[in-house]
C-alpha cells in the first residue's frame, strides 16, 4: 500500500495513547557496553520510564550517540538491541525514529570534526559541501542514526549573536545555495535533513540567544525566509524544525501561518516539523502564551508541530488530558501523527522485513560485544581528507603585505592562547567541545594537531618557539611581557587569537555565549597591540566562531589570516597557507568589522545604514562579505552586454573574461551583485544574486557567461507582494562587496510584475 494509506491504516487501529506516543523523543544514551540504551536526565525533564511507556510506542530515540562519549560500534549494537526491544513492546511493531545532532560532522565519539557552518559558506563552494554533507550522512546510517538536526538556515544579522559559528554567513543567497548542498547531500546518504531554525532566531534583538525579534514583515520575507524557501524547493527535505524566538510577539512554534500557511500550503512541504528543545514547552515557561502544558501542546500542533523534543513533556499525559477534555481535538493529532507514519513508511520502519542491523555491524559477530570495540571507524582517511579540502577552501587570507607565503625562516614564534589547544579548531557542537568537556577523563577520540603542531610540521628547517601570551578570555597579563621577549628574537611571529567555544557562557563563541561587542575577548587586543609595537613581522591567525574587530592589525600586521573554526583538519590547512603549500581561496562569509561596537550591521544594509554625516558612529568594515586574497593575481576584463534590456518577465545576459595574471595556480570567485537604484520600498545598497568559483592555472583564462532572469530583481512591495519592477539597475561584477570591478547597467522594462514562490532563484554560470 502507499505510505499514505498505510499511515491511515495504523491511524483507525490506534488509540490515543499510541497515538501520541508516537509524537514525542526519549533523550538516551547508548550503553557503553553495547546493552539498551538508557533515558538521559536533563534539568528540564521529569523522569521517563521505558517500561511504561513502551509498550504504546515511541516516536524517536534523541541522540543515542550524542550523549556521551561511546564507542562507535558499541553504540550501534545499543541501537540495535533497544529497537528490537522498542518494536517487540508494542503491538504494531514500530520502531523509533533515531535523531542525532551533525552541524559540524556527526555528533558522535571518533567521528570527524568537520568545519563549522560558516567555513562552509568561506568556502562558496556548494559542490563540496554537498560531499562532506553525503559524507556526514553515510557514517550516520551506517550506524542506525535516521534523522541529522542540520543544516542552520539562519542569515546572521548581529555578530555578537553566540551562535553566528553555526550558521552560514550574512547574505541570504550565500546561505540558501550552500544550505541546500548539504540538504541534497545528507539526504542523498538516506538521512533526514532538519531545516532549522524556523524563522527568525539569528536576529534576536541585541544578538542575544533567545531574546525577542522586532523585524518587520520586509525583513522576514526578503531576507530571513528566502534560504529556506530554497532548501524545501530544491533540497527537498523531510524534516523543519521550528525557532525559539517569537517574532513581533507570535512564537515560532505556534505560529499557524509561519509553520502551515506558508511551509505546507505555499511551499509544499510535507515533511515533518519538530519542536526544538523544549520549545513547546517554553510556550509556557519564556513566552507566556500558554496557561499549562496540555495549552502549550494543544498551541503547538494547532500551529503545524508535529513532533516534541527532545523528550516527553507536554505531549505526553498533559495532551491526553487535553483531547479528552476536548480542550485539543484528536484531529490535530491525527494530523501530526499521519506525518510521522508516512515518514517512518518512507525510512522502511514499518515494513514486515524491517531488520535493525546496521551497516557497519553487518558482518560482525553481535553475540560477542567484547569484540566490537574499535571495530567501525568514522573517522576514515577519506573522511580526515574531505575534513582538509574544505578547512583549505575556507581558510580567508584578509591582508598581505608580501610577507605570506612564509619562505623559511631561521626562527618562528607561535604565539597566543589559541596557538597549542586543540579544541580552539572546534566549534560548540562538535563532539569533543559538546559532549567532551562534560567527560574529560575520556580523550577526544579523534586526531587534533594544533596550530603548532602543524607549523613545527610544515616548517621543519625552522626553530618554533612558543608563548600563549594571555587566555582567551581572563585577565591575566603576566605572560604579554614573555611573548613580546620571544617575538623579538624571531623572524617572523605567528599570533593565534580568536575564541574558546562552549555552551551558555562556557565559552567565547556557541549557543549562549553571546558577546556585549565586536572587541576580541579578553586581553587578546592588549597582547596584538604589544606585539606589534615589537616590530617583528606578524601574521595574526584567527581560530574563531565570529568575526572581530582588530585594531591596528588591520593597517600594521603583515598578515591576517582568518579561519572560522576549521575542524580537526584545520591547522594543517592553516599551516598550508602560511607556507604557500595552499594557495588561499576562502571568501568572508561575514563582514569584518572596522570598530567593535557598530552591531548590528551586515553588509546587507540600506544607504541610512551606512556611515553618514548624520551619524556619529561608522559602521564600515574593516573588510566585506566576500573578500579574501590569493598569492596570484586576477585580470577582469572584456565585459559584454549581450541583452542589456529585458521585459520585467524576460533576463539579462552579460559576460566577461577572468585571467590569471600571476605566477602561480589559483581560484578566483566571481560574485555578481545586483544594485537597485530607485525602487518603490528601500532596497539594500546592494545584494548578491549569483557567484562561481573559477580555478585557473597561470596565464589561464576563462570566458564567463551569466544570464540573469528578471525574477532575481524582485523584492516585497508595500503590500506584502513580492514584485520586480520596470527601471534602471546595475549588475556589479565583483570580488567582494566593497570591491566592484565591472558594472553591467541594464534596464527592465514593461509593468511591474508579481511573482510567487515558483519564481527563478539563480543566475545561470557558463564558463568556456
Amino acid at each position: 500500500m502507499p505510505a499514505g494509506e498505510r499511515a491511515d491504516a495504523l491511524i483507525a487501529a490506534m488509540t490515543l495513547r499510541e497515538k501520541v506516543a508516537q509524537l514525542v523523543g526519549v533523550w538516551v544514551g547508548a550503553s557503553a557496553e553495547g546493552d539498551e540504551v538508557a533515558p538521559h536526565q536533563h534539568d528540564l525533564e521529569e523522569p521517563v520510564d521505558l517500561d511504561a511507556l513502551l509498550p504504546h510506542g515511541l516516536g524517536q530515540l534523541t541522540r543515542p550517540f550524542g550523549t556521551a562519549p561511546i564507542d562507535p560500534a558499541l553504540g550501534a549494537l545499543s541501537l540495535l538491541r533497544s529497537q528490537r526491544r522498542i518494536a517487540a513492546a508494542n503491538r504494531f511493531g514500530i520502531p523509533a525514529l533515531a535523531h542525532e545532532e551533525c552541524l559540524a560532522g556527526f555528533a558522535a565519539w571518533g567521528a570527524t570534526a568537520y568545519p563549522v557552518p560558516l567555513s562552509w559558506g568561506a568556502t562558496f563552494n556548494p559542490e563540496l559541501v554537498r560531499a562532506m554533507a553525503a559524507a556526514i550522512g553515510r557514517d550516520m546510517r551506517a550506524v542506525g542514526v535516521h534523522q541529522g538536526l542540520a543544516p542552520v538556515l539562519d542569515v546572521v544579522r548581529d555578530a555578537r549573536w553566540g551562535r553566528v559559528e553555526e550558521t552560514i554567513g550574512e547574505d541570504p543567497y550565500l546561505v540558501g545555495t550552500i544550505a541546500t548542498a548539504y540538504v541534497v547531500g545528507l539526504e542523498s546518504a538516506g538521512i533526514i535533513a532538519t531545516l532549522k531554525h524556523f524563522a527568525g532566531y539569528s536576529a534576536s534583538t541585541a544578538g542575544r540567544n533567545l531574546a525577542p525579534v522586532a523585524m518587520g514583515p520586509r525583513e522576514r520575507a526578503d531576507v530571513i525566509l528566502p534560504p529556506f524557501e530554497m532548501a524545501v524547493r530544491e533540497g527537498r527535505p523531510r524534516s523543519v524544525m521550528s525557532a525559539y524566538t517569537d517574532t513581533d510577539g507570535i512564537p515560532s512554534a505556534a505560529d499557524q501561518d509561519l509553520l502551515t500557511g506558508l511551509l505546507r500550503d505555499t511551499w509544499g512541504f510535507t515533511g515533518t516539523v519538530v519542536a526544538d528543545y523544549f520549545g513547546i514547552a517554553f510556550l509556557k515557561l519564556l513566552h507566556g502564551v500558554a496557561a499549562d502544558w496540555g495549552d502549550a501542546a494543544g498551541i503547538a500542533l494547532a500551529g503545524g508541530v508535529d513532533v516534541e523534543l527532545p523528550t516527553v513533556r507536554t505531549f505526553g499525559e498533559p495532551l491526553l488530558a487535553a483531547v479528552a477534555s476536548g480542550a485539543v481535538p484528536e484531529q490535530l493529532v491525527d494530523r501530526a501523527l499521519r506525518r510521522v507514519l508516512v515518514q517512518k513508511a518512507g525510512l522502511g520502519l514499518l515494513d514486515p522485513d524491517w531488520d535493525p542491523v546496521p551497516s557497519a555491524l553487518g558482518s560482525i559477530d553481535l553475540d560477542a560485544p567484547g569484540l566490537l570495540r574499535g571495530r567501525v571507524d568514522l573517522d576514515t582517511p577519506a573522511n580526515r581528507a574531505l575534513a582538509e579540502e574544505v578547512a583549505e577552501q575556507a581558510v580567508v587570507l584578509l591582508r598581505n603585505d608580501g610577507t605570506l607565503p612564509l619562505p623559511r625562516p631561521r626562527r618562528i614564534a607561535v604565539i597566543g592562547p589559541n596557538a597549542d589547544t586543540p579544541r580552539a579548531l572546534l566549534g560548540c557542537y562538535a563532539f569533543p567541545v559538546h559532549v567532551g568537556g562534560m567527560h574529560p577523563e575520556m580523550p577526544a577520540g579523534i586526531d587534533l594537531p594544533t596550530l603548532l603542531d602543524q607549523v613545527t610540521a610544515e616548517f621543519p628547517a625552522s626553530e618554533v618557539v612558543t608563548a600563549p601570551g594571555t587566555t582567551v578570555d581572563g585577565d591575566d597579563a603576566s605572560g604579554i611581557a614573555e611573548a613580546a621577549e620571544l617575538a623579538r628574537g624571531a623572524d617572523v611571529v605567528l599570533l593565534a587569537l580568536g575564541d574558546r567555544a562552549g555552551l551558555f557562557g562556557r565559552g567565547t563563541s556557541g549557543e549562549g555565549c553571546d558577546a556585549e561587542s565586536l572587541e576580541l575577548p579578553g586581553l587578546q587586543q592588549q597582547l596584538l597591540d604589544a606585539l606589534l609595537d615589537v616590530g617583528t613581522p606578524l601574521v595574526v591567525v584567527l581560530l574563531a566562531g565570529r568575526p572581530y574587530a582588530l585594531g591596528r592589525a588591520v593597517t600594521e600586521a603583515a598578515g591576517i589570516v582568518q579561519a572560522f573554526f576549521p575542524g580537526e583538519a584545520g591547522a594543517r590547512a592553516v599551516a598550508g597557507v602560511l607556507s604557500g603549500r595552499v594557495n588561499p581561496s576562502g571568501r568572508l562569509p561575514v563582514s569584518v568589522p572596522g570598530r567593535p561596537g557598530v552591531q548590528p550591521s551586515t553588509y546587507l544594509a540600506a544607504r541610512l545604514a551606512r556611515a553618514s554625516s548624520v551619524s556619529s558612529t561608522d559602521p564600515t568594515p574593516a573588510y566585506g562579505f566576500g573578500h579574501g586574497l590569493s598569492y596570484t593575481d586576477f585580470d577582469w576584463s572584456d565585459l559584454e552586454l549581450v541583452e542589456a534590456a529585458a521585459d520585467t518577465a524576460g533576463e539579462f545576459r552579460i559576460a566577461l573574461t577572468v585571467r590569471n595574471t600571476g605566477g602561480r595556480s589559483g581560484t578566483e570567485v566571481v560574485q555578481l551583485y545586483l544594485h537597485d537604484p530607485v525602487a518603490s520600498v528601500v532596497q539594500p545598497v546592494q545584494r548578491l544574486i549569483g557567484y562561481r568559483r573559477i580555478p585557473l592555472a597561470a596565464g589561464e583564462r576563462a570566458r564567463l557567461r551569466i544570464t540573469v532572469p528578471a525574477d532575481l530583481a524582485s523584492f516585497t512591495g508595500r503590500d506584502g507582494q513580492r514584485i520586480v519592477e520596470p527601471g534602471e539597475l546595475e549588475l556589479r561584477l565583483a570580488a567582494s562587496c566593497t570591491e566592484t570591478r565591472l558594472t553591467a547597467r541594464v534596464t527592465l522594462t514593461g509593468p511591474v510584475r508579481a511573482l510567487d514562490h515558483l519564481r527563478r532563484l539563480h543566475a545561470d554560470f557558463e564558463v568556456d
